[in-house]
């Protein structure tokens, strides 16, 4: 069966490559094919096969929405010095190339390679002897479902695709091998037939075995198909004047030229009927934690858990994930290492083998909202013009554990949101890292975050070196990592909590896109609109959206109007769902990543040892300058120029 797998992973190019890449592959070995299918342990294996591009989506360095963006800073270490480079911090770099791409999916051992085994399943399960026919039918379905998410993968990367309805023969010519790339209505429409085809057959979460809740189920592909149509009547995709004349081979062209209000609707109707099946079926955002000392702190473990799940055994909010296996002996496959302290000059919480060098910018840390649910320029209560300068906290009934009392903190850190706190550890604010003191004799792991160089979490350095993992802006990211975990800890035990999971569906971005895809299709807002996005934000202990604009806003007319909700949905959108590898799409089906991703980012000066100079006099700096996005071209992704050539399939444009 491995050999077998082997042979036929080197086959899976299929049509986008030379002939003679497909006449490596034995014909005795093609033939054995038949044979595995007669058995249903083996069918079984040929299903985990179709599942294991997933698993890599958790493999951060692999991650390209994770740090492709602007939300997270990381020095040429990860680069260009480290065992795996993060390949997409050079497409944030504006460094992408059509001669070798980066983190490409089209050529190599691609989606397309996924493809092919779900396409063999489809062809060959029939033959399958000892299975009933209604185990038969839900395997195919699960497996229609992954096919359905790697096309939809492949569209939001390169826009129009080939699309692949059953698999090419290996004695096929060349030429036989060369199709033309689809409308790209016609890529997203067969994402959501194949869809519609599962779903009727796909049981819901509680209704599978245990071992089979990793693959699809009816709820998340439900949800994967709303998330679909969304993008699909997404400015990217619907009507862009910037590929108005891209056509494929053919000449036939490849997006629509005029703006289709109706993609909204049908958006919209989606998600009601994904949340609808959800909710039925007990799916719910994380919230109702209590016993912590204060609600602050209640809500904080919510938003920590919306992300986390330890266990298939019940339904949660997490529709659909990836993760590592928990065999990985990599620590460098993992986002906790990059991102947790090294905290050498604590010897009760030193971890040498964690790195704190992957951290959020500052654009990301004033993206947050203030306590009253507001951007920080446009709560009429808070002082954003003096953000940057220092102040006290004084209510400690709320801020108990979180801000210390009597302490200098910059302002920017005060009166914030809970998704801030428990997202975001800033100078001069508190971090969880282990169990909580229960005991006078227990150890006190609720660890005041101090960033000054020198410091506990400040740099050992005297100089940014690129060659040596260092945190660049002088914040950390809490977000996927458990508080209960002592640091010096991590990587043994994150094993017995499902070996932290990276969220790919999640109920509360189904909310959102409801929320989006009705404000588009409507001519001005109603409750369609707001009780969505409210689900969110009073599990994340804020005002509901009319309360907290009309009563604390500079702005409160935004709320009212359409274009004003869209502006505030796009900002809850990139808070709830900041660092889950979302705003590099919603970025480009937005098409404002070329105003948003030119930008360099900016931190504090590290190497500071006091307020003053770790704070830079009040003045920002900038951590990293390369940045680059350029428009039309950036918004799709390269098709490697060897395969264009060869294939005869059309570059996207600018490339």
């Amino acid at each position: 069966m491995k050999k077998l797998l082997c042979t036929v992973g080197l086959s899976v190019l299929l049509w986008c490559g030379c002939k003679d890449y497909l006449d490596i592959v034995p014909e005795g070995d093609v033939d054995t094919i038949e044979t595995i299918f007669e058995q249903r342990s083996q069918v079984l294996e040929w299903v985990e096969t179709c599942y294991s591009w997933i698993p890599g989506m958790a493999n951060i360095p692999n991650n390209i929405g994770l740090t492709g963006a602007d939300e997270l800073v990381a020095n040429d270490y990860l680069r260009l010095y480290r065992r795996y480079p993060f390949n997409s911090l050079f497409i944030g770099d504006g460094l992408q190339s059509a001669s070798n791409p980066y983190c490409g999916k089209w050529e190599n051992t691609s989606f397309y390679a996924a493809i092919r085994y779900c396409n063999t399943l489809f062809e060959h399960i029939g033959e399958t002897h000892n299975m009933q026919e209604e185990e038969k039918a839900q395997w195919v379905a699960e497996v229609k479902a992954v096919k359905a998410f790697y096309y939809f993968e492949l569209i939001r990367m390169y826009g129009s695709i080939i699309l692949i309805p059953q698999n090419i023969d290996v004695t096929a010519s060349t030429e036989e091998m060369k199709f033309p790339r689809s409308h790209v209505d016609t890529c997203f429409n067969e994402v959501v037939r194949l869809l519609d085809e599962a779903i009727p057959v796909l049981y819901a979460y509680n209704q599978k075995e245990l071992s089979r809740r990793g693959y699809f189920t009816k709820e998340s592909a439900l949800a994967l198909k709303a998330k679909a149509l969304v993008y699909q009547a997404s400015d990217l995709f619907n009507g862009n004047e910037f590929y108005a004349d891209f056509t494929n081979k053919n000449g036939e062209l490849l997006f629509s030229k005029v703006k289709d209000k109706e993609k909204w609707r049908r958006a919209a109707e989606a998600c009601d009927e994904a949340v609808r099946v959800c909710e039925q079926y007990g799916w719910a955002l994380k919230q109702g934690t209590s016993g912590k000392a204060t609600n602050l702190l209640n809500v904080m473990t919510d938003v920590e858990n919306s992300v986390l799940m330890d266990s298939y055994d019940e339904v949660g909010e997490i529709l659909f994930q990836s993760k590592m296996p928990n065999t990985d002996p990599y620590i460098e496959n993992h986002l906790y290492s990059y991102i947790l302290p090294r905290l050498e000059t604590d010897w009760n919480h030193r971890n040498d083998k964690l790195l704190g060098c992957l951290s959020p910018s500052l654009k990301m840390v004033e993206m947050y909202y203030t306590e009253n649910g507001l951007p920080i320029d446009m709560d009429k209560n808070w002082m954003f013009d003096d953000r940057y300068q220092m102040g006290r906290e004084t209510d400690m009934t709320v801020y108990t554990k979180v801000i210390p009392e009597g302490t200098d903190v910059l302002n920017l850190h005060l009166r914030r949101e809970p998704r801030f706190y428990a997202c975001i550890a800033a100078d001069r604010t508190y971090w969880q890292r282990g169990g909580e003191k229960v005991n006078a004799w227990d150890a006190d792991n609720n660890l005041l975050v101090q960033a000054y160089r020198g410091e506990k979490f400040g740099s050992v350095y005297t100089s940014i070196v690129t060659q040596t993992a260092q945190n660049q802006s002088g914040y950390w990211l809490k977000k996927h990592t458990y508080s209960d975990i002592r640091t010096n800890q991590y990587p043994q035990n994150v094993q017995t909590k499902a070996n932290a999971p990276f969220p790919l569906l999640r109920l509360a971005e189904l909310y959102l896109m409801q929320a989006e895809a009705w404000n588009e299709y409507l001519d001005e807002p109603d409750n369609r609109v707001y009780d969505p996005i409210d689900k969110v934000r009073e599990r994340a202990g804020i005002l509901d959206v009319r309360k907290a604009w009309t009563e604390y806003s500079t702005h409160p007319e935004m709320v009212m109007t359409k274009m004003g909700m869209r502006t505030i949905i796009r900002r809850e959108t990139n808070i709830e769902l900041a660092f889950e590898g979302h705003r590099f799409w919603n970025l480009r089906r937005w098409k404002i990543a070329h105003e948003e991703l030119n930008e360099p980012l900016y931190g504090w000066n590290v190497l500071g040892e006091d307020a003053e100079t770790f704070y830079n006099h009040g003045e920002p700096v900038i951590v990293w300058r390369k940045r680059g996005f350029s428009a039309p071209k950036d918004y799709l992704f390269p098709i490697r120029s060897e395969e264009a050539q060869v294939s005869g399939v059309v570059q996207n444009p600018g490339w």
